[in-house]
């Protein structure tokens, strides 16, 4: 029947035509008029062809709907499922550039046609993979890997047709996996490669062909899509990211960059017209026998419903739900017992189909089956290895808690934790599954080894800080209180002291590890890091108090200076030798200097001591010149000879700068010094000269001797003296005058009057008791006796 009716729906910008119809007429006006409202035209090139093929029925009309935006008719699962798509629609794609047309196939081995009328469905596979530069064949998940399905008789036939008709063009197959299960993609996509490259391996080709391989024709890609009706919206979500492929399909690196032979656009009509009347004069091509797939899908429905029956089985959601809190035991027998059953429910229901089919959907099922318990047993594995390991910290920290040694303790617990590890093991072993627990078994003696190796790393630090601990305090505190006293024996003392501790510490780190049994390179390296720890706490302690050796050279001479050798302070009286005592003090502060200047660890001799006596000694300031001739200063450098830069605490420079400070900071003490010894003598000699005494005697001799004709006035002079003597002692008057004389007049006149008056009231008062206390005339016994008691205590 022909026709020239043309049909068009438009949803947006959505075009569709039917292309061929159920009798295989082509709708040539329709295919012009189509052309025209797409613009096809105007494309040149620039446009690609999309065809999806698959069985009656599996959804290619919805899946081109949502993917390309079209306006397909779909099967209503509610009326059954028949027929909905017959002969040929074509359609362009709605938002996808450049122009994509997409055409929509009717199923194959539908019942509407018949077992034997097979030719239809032929001719339009040819005829899709002839036009389209990407061809979708939708194919059931549960259809991979079976001989007899997945359109693999229909592509066979296809490619020894294709490759007898037309010259070679690079057309992509995308095999798209509907309702995808567990399985990973990567699991399925080698599978149906391979079955795809035996077909190629099978088809004879011309002799022109004969070694070409499939990749010179088709560019194969595989993708795997949800359930649309069990999980809609994830199927929804993963149209969505196969919808991005097809943008810009033709470009380089395209899903049909590398294609070849393309008609131009304005042509399309009429070659697409010449290959299907090329097509239908074939008839010697023929599929798979009806029975076949009855066979397929009742035993995919059997398969179905096994594997719901064993997801819903009390005792597997029992042991699933139970492995992720513990292990549970005999895991692997009861699992078998399970697993078993279920197979042979399914061997008994599917009896009398197709032995080979039979046999595939059983091994599909069981696959199926273990990839479902996998992720449990895996669960059960990680319980056992998670649980194992943590017995073996335990034991492990217990066994160390004990004297046994580290290393004997970690080849104990690590070998018993290893032999419990394989015995749950083998009581989980699946007996329909050939699983490897070697990688899990692998994990946990990694697991272990990394907790002995952090263990023993944090033994190990736990060990060398006790040590270096008692180093520091063993060292700290003495080689501070040596450099304090700093003299001739220090740095002797200090190297017999570091020498001693160091080898104590050695001693006990040494036999600490002994434990560990490990190799003597990295013992021997141990020891000498602890070695060089002591010697570091040793000068680091030294430039610490070289850094302060400023206030300790002061104190030093403030002691000498200030103090004598009873440890007494000094009392400047006038007979102290100032300048000598300056000398001592300033010696034993230069003493100090020269001793902190450097590190001396190791017994070598070096002139520091005399270049610093030489260049600061006796007030020097470490330049000294003479007549006619110059001397370079000693001090004038930046390193000491003999001495290397590492082991200078105090550069001769430094030294220099020091010792100037430290004159000036002390000349302070040394003129108060001379200032209280010039007060002292002032003080103290309060007496006339003795010229001005023999004048006296000579001048006052007529006086003297008129005192000696005169008693009387030796006794006017005698209470005189004793009048005097006491407002001396009352007044002070030695202690007014050591501040000065001026002073002391001041203070002297302000206490005169008091301290006269003060004195005649006194005298008084006990002139008063002697009055009141006159003895009686004629004393009594008692009196008596109590005047001579008095007398006895006086």
């Amino acid at each position: 029947m022909t026709f020239s009716f043309w049909m068009k729906y438009k949803n947006d910008e959505c075009c569709s035509t039917h292309l061929i119809d159920g009798d295989g007429v082509f709708n040539v006006a329709g295919v012009e008029n189509f052309i025209k409202e797409v613009k096809l035209a105007e494309c040149g090139l620039s446009y690609a062809v999309v065809s999806i093929m698959g069985p009656q029925s599996s959804g290619k009309s919805t899946l081109l709907n949502h993917l390309f935006s079209t306006n397909f008719r779909e099967m209503d699962a509610y009326k059954g499922r028949s027929q909905t798509t017959k002969g040929i629609w074509m359609a362009r794609c709605v938002g996808i550039e450049p122009c994509t047309l997409v055409m929509d196939l009717e199923g194959t081995d539908g019942r509407e046609r018949g077992e034997d009328d097979t030719t239809f469905e032929k001719q339009s596979a040819l005829f899709a993979l002839a036009v389209s530069d990407i061809v979708l064949i939708n194919m059931w998940c549960h259809d991979i890997g079976r001989e007899q399905a997945a359109n693999k008789p229909l592509l066979k036939t296809v490619f020894q047709v294709m490759m007898r008709l037309f010259s070679p063009r690079k057309t992509t197959l995308m095999f798209v996996i509907r309702d995808k299960t567990r399985t990973p993609l990567e699991n399925l996509e080698p599978v149906l490669r391979e079955d795809i490259q035996k077909i190629w391996d099978s088809v004879p080709k011309p002799q022109a062909h004969k070694e070409t391989p499939l990749s010179e024709f088709f560019n194969v890609e595989v993708v795997a899509l949800s359930s649309y009706e069990e999980k809609e919206e994830q199927f929804k979500e993963q149209v969505g990211s196969l919808r991005q492929q097809f943008f810009h399909s033709i470009a380089p690196g395209g899903l049909a960059g590398d294609r070849r032979g393309v008609v131009p656009a304005s042509g399309f009509s009429f070659s697409a017209q010449h290959m299907w009347e090329v097509i239908k004069e074939n008839r010697d091509l023929d599929l798979p026998a009806h029975k076949v797939m009855v066979a397929t899908v009742r035993c995919d429905e059997i398969s179905h419903e096994k594997y719901d029956t064993f997801m819903a089985n009390e005792e597997w959601c029992q042991l699933k739900e139970a492995v992720q809190s513990h292990p549970v035991g005999g895991f692997g027998k009861k699992l078998s017992s399970i697993l078993n059953t279920c197979l042979s429910e399914f061997d008994a229901e599917a009896t009398f189909f197709d032995e080979g089919v039979r046999s595939t959907k059983r091994k599909q099922l069981e696959e199926k089956l273990l990839q479902l318990i996998q992720p449990t047993f895996q669960s059960m594995l990680g319980r056992i290895r998670s649980d194992t390991l943590e017995r073996f910290k335990e034991a492990f920290d217990k066994e160390l808690k004990g004297n046994i040694g580290f290393a004997m303790a970690a080849r104990e617990c690590a070998g018993s934790s290893m032999v419990q590890f394989d015995e749950e093991c083998a009581d989980a072993v699946i007996d329909q599954a050939k699983w490897d627990s070697s990688r899990v078994r692998d994990k946990l003696k990694r697991d272990i080894d990394a907790h002995i190796t952090e263990a023993r790393a944090a033994k190990l630090a736990e060990v060398t800080a006790l040590y270096e601990t008692k180093l520091n305090d063993a060292l700290a505190g003495p080689v501070e209180g040596l450099l304090d006293g700093a003299g001739d024996d220090t740095w002797p003392a200090m190297r017999k002291l570091l020498q001693r501790e160091t080898d104590a510490a050695l001693s006990g780190f040494s036999d600490a590890l002994s434990g560990f049994e490990m190799d003597a390179q990295t013992r021997d390296s141990m020891l000498l890091r602890l070695k060089d720890y002591a010697r570091g706490v040793v000068e680091a302690k030294t430039k610490e108090e070289a850094g302060r050796v400023l206030i300790r050279m002061k104190d030093r001479f403030s002691m000498l200076f200030s103090y004598d050798s009873y440890s007494m302070p000094r009392i400047w009286s006038g007979k102290e030798n100032v300048r000598a005592i300056t000398k001592t003090a300033r010696s034993a502060s230069l003493k100090l200097l020269s001793v902190m200047a450097a590190i001396r660890l190791e017994d070598e001799r070096d002139s520091i001591e005399n270049t610093l006596t030489v260049a600061l000694g006796d007030g020097k300031s470490g330049a000294s010149t003479k007549k006619g001739t110059e001397s370079l200063d000693p001090l004038a450098s930046g390193n000491w000879n003999e001495v290397s830069a590492s082991k200078t605490l105090i550069t001769p420079i430094q030294c220099k700068s020091l010792w100037k400070q430290f004159n000036t900071e002390t000349e302070y003490i040394v003129t108060q010094a001379i200032a209280a010894q010039e007060a002292s003598k002032r003080n103290n000699n309060w007496l006339p000269p003795p010229w001005a005494i023999v004048a006296l005697l000579i001048l006052g001799f007529n006086e003297f001797m008129t005192l000696l004709r005169n008693p009387l006035y030796l006794g006017v002079i005698f209470v005189a003296f004793l009048l005097v003597k006491a407002l001396w002692v009352q007044l002070d008057i030695s202690g007014e005058f050591r501040n000065g004389a001026l002073p002391g007049f001041l203070s002297i006149a302000t206490k005169f009057i008091p301290t006269v008056t003060n004195l005649l009231g006194r005298l008084a008062e006990a002139g008063q008791r002697k009055t009141n206390n006159a003895p009686q005339l004629y004393p009594t016994p008692a009196s008596k006796q109590k005047d001579n008691e008095d007398d006895k205590m006086n």
